[in-house]
């Protein structure tokens, strides 16, 4: 199934079940009013909301023109979003060009850090912030949304867990990073809101895509019109999801409701190297910032410039018919003028 979450006025929006090819919608109201409370409740309202996702998809109710812009995230605030960076090869390079050295353990066990949930963007909202002096960044991704899981679960067994999945732009601050990092506290200013896909699928739905850990498929992300990246989301992936969040509940339980994330998507050119630029025969990258290390290594300093105001970066995952399968988002870097 396909479940959005409409403005309409209100913190929560809208739950909407939307047509395999996102053209039309049917309101979920009669099932459950928001997707919070369909995850609190998922043994009750899954076999509805499939149900309502196969009618406005067989076209046996009529339904609305879906409006990807009317959008909110489809939890468009979260109990808990925990973003990892399973992509081991992004990690290294990011590090490489803070100066720091990256342990070996990195390798075998996860890093994870916990973000701000409580005013997601949606995906067509303009990213508002106060300069571009704080090195604006945009950061491609893949996440789950869970139902409750058990404290100690393992990742054989977490990923049942697994409710729906979606696409995330993680926009990172990299100018305020380090001197977070070096308070040795973590990330705070430097991670401002986030926004996720207009609609999040369901396993069962991406068919293939879906080998029950990871999403095989590529993930384009085109800044200012250019196509940036399209790595493959399912290759050089160190970590699955099953992992992370069996990482995530090794000290506690997570609720319904639950975000976790991949990092940003990653790749290793074809003979092992971090990867080429798409204008140069690779697949790109999914964050400026690794591009700037690239850049750094070859060079001895980066060229690509980070993200100004006006800069527009649309994510986006199509299936192998090339249509979309979560909607894409569609963000504009925008001056903030204050409250």
């Amino acid at each position: 199934m396909k479940l959005a979450t409409l403005k309409d006025g209100t913190r929560d929006g809208q739950l909407v079940c939307v047509s395999r090819d996102l053209a039309r919608y049917t309101p979920a109201g009669s099932v459950a009013g928001t997707l919070q409370a369909a995850l609190d409740d998922w043994e009750t309202c899954a076999d509805g909301l499939r149900e309502l996702y196969d009618k406005v998809t067989l076209g046996a109710v009529e339904g609305e023109p879906f409006d990807q812009a009317g959008c909110m995230s489809p939890l468009p605030r979260a109990y808990q979003w925990a973003d990892g960076s399973a992509y081991v090869n992004h990690v290294e390079l990011v590090r490489k060009a803070r100066g720091a050295q990256m342990p070996d353990s990195f390798w075998s066990d996860p890093l994870m850090y916990q973000g701000g949930s409580d005013s997601f963007l949606g995906p067509h909202d303009p990213i508002l912030l106060g300069s571009e002096d704080w090195g604006i960044d945009f950061e491609a991704e893949v996440a789950v949304i869970t139902g409750d899981v058990p404290m100690g679960v393992s990742p054989e067994a977490a990923g049942a867990h697994i409710k729906l999945i979606m696409i995330v732009n993680d926009v990172s601050l990299r100018g305020l990073i380090p001197a977070e990092l070096g308070k040795g506290f973590g990330f705070f200013h430097a991670k401002p809101s986030s926004a996720f896909s207009p609609v999040a699928v369901s396993p069962g739905s991406l068919g293939d895509a879906w080998d029950g850990g990871k999403l095989n498929l590529a993930l384009l992300s085109t800044l200012n019109d250019n196509l940036f990246g399209k790595p493959q989301a399912g290759e050089d992936m160190t970590f699955d999801f099953p992992t992370l969040i069996a990482h995530a509940a090794k000290t506690r339980p997570l609720s319904a409701g639950t975000i976790i994330g991949s990092g940003t998507v990653s790749n290793k050119d074809a003979d092992g190297s971090p990867g080429r630029p798409v204008d140069a025969g690779g697949l790109g990258y999914s964050c400026i910032a690794e591009i700037r290390m690239i850049e750094t290594i070859n060079d001895g300093k980066p060229s690509t410039p980070f993200m100004r105001f006006g800069d527009t970066i649309r994510i986006e995952v199509l299936d192998e018919e090339g249509q979309s399968v979560f909607g894409a988002i569609e963000q504009t870097v925008t001056q903030y003028q204050g409250a």
